[in-house]
């Protein structure tokens, strides 16, 4: 049986990954340190022999008992309210804990694939974006602290592949959604069905004519699922490529829920990307993969999945959202 270390194993994407492997017949070893990451996305796994989880901060050494053929990184704040308000572990998870990964991967002849993101591209020059294109970032602004700390884990990953020969694997993850999504995290599609359901007016950053491409969550999965069993190196764009400004978003989700609300504006936060799309073909061609769920399929089962969430779970996402435009 195969051996797989997933960190952040208790976050919305780690925790699919969790679902994801177990069925493929893996035992999986889900790492997190809860800061971020959620023990009831998990919970159902744990009655499962194949399934263990380590209550771990993978920014301090790494040990996992055994072998392992597999290690997949995803353990880092992923939206602008997580990482604005621990920016430092943000970047120690970036850097600390991707050389940490790289070192165990080493030691136990593991392949590493790592999560990275669209945000290493920045506010983008070139539309949609390619894996060539090599950003447009600042450094030193609000979003530097999580742009900057992927683009590092990028740089010694392929550092790793090239000097010590390890296997790894660079997907670049575009926005996603599905069930298990915090409603308080700050991005804009749970923050829009938070609204909608606490029957406040949608809150749109910007004039709304920014664009962004949503990608269902298992989509998602089965691109980073055959990136990591394919022989490419180099980073992948896995997302969906449809893109649709946040105004036009907004008006989708009042037509989804049925509510009455109308749309308030604020002004665009600091470096806020105004385009959003990826370049997919090499995920077409190296991968055979591209989008099979609908956005209206799945934005129907993740609002399915917020009306079920109970009533003081709606009410305690309330909060001022800022940079909710990611």
């Amino acid at each position: 049986m195969k051996r797989i270390l997933i960190t952040g194993g208790a976050g919305f994407l780690g925790s699919h990954l969790c679902d994801r492997f177990i069925r493929e017949g893996y035992h999986v070893i889900a790492m997190d340190n809860l800061i971020t990451g959620d023990i009831r996305n998990i919970e159902h796994l744990f009655p499962n022999p194949n399934f263990e989880f380590h209550h771990h901060d993978v920014s301090q050494f790494i040990h996992v008992a055994g072998d392992l053929d597999y290690i997949l990184h995803f353990a880092s704040p992923a939206s602008p309210i997580d990482y604005l308000k621990i920016p430092i572990q943000t970047l120690k998870v970036g850097s600390l804990g991707i050389h940490n990964c790289l070192g165990l991967a080493r030691v136990k002849n593991a392949r590493v694939l790592i999560a990275s993101t669209s945000e290493v591209y920045g506010d983008p020059t070139v539309h949609p974006q390619p894996e060539e294109y090599w950003g447009n970032v600042n450094p030193v602004g609000p979003r530097g602290v999580y742009d900057e700390a992927k683009r590092f884990q990028e740089a010694i990953t392929m550092a790793y592949h090239t000097y010590h020969g390890l296997e790894t694997r660079i997907v670049r993850i575009f926005n996603t959604y599905g069930p298990r999504m915090r409603l308080n995290d700050g991005r804009v599609l749970p923050a829009f069905i938070g609204q909608a359901l606490r029957g406040e007016d949608l809150t749109i950053f910007g004039d709304g004519s920014q664009t962004r491409s949503f990608c269902y969550v298992d989509d998602l999965v089965e691109g980073i699922y055959r990136l990591l069993l394919s022989d490419y190196p180099h980073p992948v764009n896995i997302g969906n490529p449809v893109e649709i400004t946040i105004k036009e978003f907004a008006e989708e989700i009042i037509k989804l829920t049925g509510t009455s609300q109308k749309v308030v504006y604020k002004p665009l936060p600091t470096d806020d990307p105004k385009q959003r799309q990826p370049n997919i073909t090499k995920a077409k061609v190296i991968l055979d993969w591209e989008p099979q769920v609908s956005r209206a399929e799945g934005l129907r089962i993740t609002y399915d999945y917020f009306k079920s969430l109970p009533e003081e779970e709606l009410y305690k996402a309330a909060y001022h959202r800022e940079f909710s435009t990611t």
